[in-house]
């Protein structure tokens, strides 16, 4: 039955590959429009934990952001392994099958999260090449054009971070709103982005930057959000000076949902789309009025960047709220262990042994050593991982596609 279903999936890949190839996108007051001004409507997921892995897809409590996870496996199998691993968890976890199975639910958008340091000599995930970023990128424009979809390109992980918190890679504190060679890495990032997919149709836009500034730094939280403002202006216009058509995407502080700080800002841009997340709360319009008041005060777009981990009623009312107040969204994630996403995929045997290591006392060389699994063991449990990611070895989650009103 496995195999039949699984050549349904195919059969449907194939044809979705065949979909309108995208057209130029941008902004008409609260709407984005095509080049032959049809109104577009962002629906999607999110590649999540490809680029800029997170521990809790990895059943992981404690080690939770890219450079503990890292340190993790590293411990396990050395920095080499670690390489190795990284190099294969790239190459299966996100693949062309996954792309036309996204395009085959009736999704139009992916929103690619990425790690800064992808377009840099610092190591992560195994490497030290700058050109890596645009091979990753570029690979899924390509199956974006062949599956009919837009691509956002989204900076979850900024230099010095800009959240504070685990989701940005930092060291706890959104450094990248105090420190100007951190925002001068994070504009010359963008401006060669930016220079590169010019004159690329499949992307829908840039987004600055992902979730800045927590809600950890009582009293200096309103400095951070007034430097904010300004490490946005700057690198729009560091977009600006390579990309003058693509639409440019910012978000909001305090977990992309504080509005306040953003009232009356002219970014003097007639192209951008403000960015908002939502995971709880009442599935109701009300319950985002914040939002919705600020896209009609501003006059530009509004787009749920990232929802989900609810119920699937929940995730169904909250589509339907957000379609009929004009809100494209992108739900969170499109893959990780077990459920609550798009397509799931199981743990494999031994994982729970790699999962305690993680989550145990590692806090100096005798504890590692004290602690750390059988390495053979742990070995055949991480390769059983780069197996399980594969997309022929992924469950769909129909519930969870359709609370989304795909198909």
């Amino acid at each position: 039955m496995k195999k039949i279903l699984f050549a349904v999936v195919l059969v449907i890949s194939v044809l979705a590959s065949y979909g309108e190839s995208p057209q130029p996108l941008h902004v008409e007051g609260k709407n984005i429009v095509k080049a032959d001004g049809e109104k577009f409507f962002i629906r999607g997921t999110n590649l999540g934990n490809w680029l800029n892995p997170e521990g809790y897809m990895f059943g992981f409590h404690r080690a939770t952001s890219p450079h503990m996870i890292n340190d993790v496996f590293s411990q396990i199998l050395g920095p080499d392994g670690a390489a190795d691993f990284w190099k294969g968890f790239k190459e299966n976890y996100i693949t062309a099958e996954d792309v036309n199975f996204i395009a085959s639910t009736g999704a139009n958008t992916i929103r690619l999260p990425f790690h800064y340091k992808l377009f840099t000599y610092e190591d992560y995930m195994g490497m030290n090449d700058p050109a890596e970023g645009f091979r990753m990128i570029d690979k899924v424009v390509d199956w974006c054009r062949d599956a009919g979809l837009y691509l956002i390109l989204d900076m979850h992980d900024a230099p010095g971070g800009q959240t504070g918190d685990n989701i940005d890679d930092s060291y706890g504190y959104p450094w990248l709103m105090t420190n100007k060679k951190s925002q001068d890495k994070f504009c010359y990032i963008w401006h060669q982005i930016a220079e590169r997919y010019k004159d690329e149709p499949v992307i829908l836009g840039y987004e600055l930057i992902n979730e800045p500034v927590a809600t950890y730094f009582g009293e200096e939280e309103k400095e951070l959000n007034r430097n904010l403002v300004e490490v946005l202006r700057k690198g729009l216009a560091s977009i600006r000076e390579a990309d003058k058509n693509h639409i440019v995407l910012i978000g909001s502080p305090q977990w992309n949902s504080n509005y306040a700080p953003l009232e009356g800002v002219d970014f003097n841009d007639g192209n951008i789309i403000y960015t908002c997340h939502r995971y709880g709360g009442d599935a109701t319009a009300e319950a985002i009025k914040s939002y919705i008041d600020f896209r009609d005060a501003s006059g530009f777009p509004m787009y749920m960047g990232e929802i989900g981990h609810n119920t699937n009623e929940w995730q169904d009312a909250f589509s339907k709220v957000m379609t009929a107040n004009n809100i494209g969204y992108t739900f969170w994630p499109y893959k990780k262990c077990n459920d609550s996403c798009m397509n799931a995929f199981l743990l494999p045997e031994g994982w729970e042994k790699i999962a305690a290591f993680a989550d145990g006392p590692r806090g100096s060389y005798g504890e590692v050593r004290d602690n750390v699994p059988d390495r053979k063991e742990a070995a055949t449990a991480l390769n059983g991982l780069l197996e399980n990611i594969r997309f022929t070895n992924c469950k769909p989650q129909t519930d969870y596609i359709r609370s989304m009103n795909l198909k």
